[in-house]
């Protein structure tokens, strides 16, 4: 199946975030879906058809670093979810080899997980995460099982707490015009 070709893959869990026509020529782009079973299983999917010169996820995400807004590109990933104490610390799958964060080149913090944040944890604190989404830790951890280069961008709709779910439904799509400005300064 692996017949068609692209340099640059786009990888967004919804359409309501990113609009396939809105992209460049050339660019594809595949929705995943939310989670990290949709977006691993999509990210497969996708490498086996268009074997990508390199995947750049865009999403929305929650702040926890109350600091920052607007669209944010993403240096490194964990996985927030992995709960397997004391077999492993927090983040760490246990009896894993595969790494437990993976990095790209921008400079903020992200931590995925299949869970919605609506409350303080001290644990993302601690870990210096910037912001949470529900799909990067799988697209970063088969894209570098694959080889290929990821980079990520993240559109901060909420504050990752109570209102959160309100907030983001009123700005999934905020942050599409911000990313296409950047994205068409990276294929300049």
């Amino acid at each position: 199946m692996a017949d068609m070709k692209t340099d640059l893959l786009i990888i967004t869990a919804l359409e309501s975030e990113l609009k396939r026509d809105v992209l460049p020529a050339g660019v594809e782009i595949i929705y995943s879906g939310l989670g990290k079973i949709n977006a691993a299983l999509a990210s497969i999917k996708a490498i086996d058809q268009f074997n990508p010169r390199k995947i750049i996820n865009f999403g929305t995400a929650g702040k926890i670093n109350p600091k920052l807004e607007g669209l944010l590109e993403i240096g490194k990933v964990i996985q927030r979810d992995m709960m397997a104490e004391p077999l492993a610390p927090r983040g760490k799958t246990p009896f894993c080899n595969k790494p437990y964060e993976y990095f790209s080149s921008g400079k903020h913090v992200c931590g995925s997980g299949d869970s919605f944040v609506t409350t303080t944890d001290l644990w993302l604190l601690e870990q210096g995460v910037d912001v949470v989404d529900m799909e990067l830790f799988a697209i970063a951890c088969i894209a570098s099982n694959h080889q290929i280069p990821w980079h990520s961008y993240k559109y901060i709709t909420d504050d990752a707490n109570e209102s959160s779910a309100n907030e983001w439904q009123q700005k999934v799509n905020h942050g599409q015009d911000l990313f296409i400005t950047q994205l068409k300064q990276l294929l300049s």
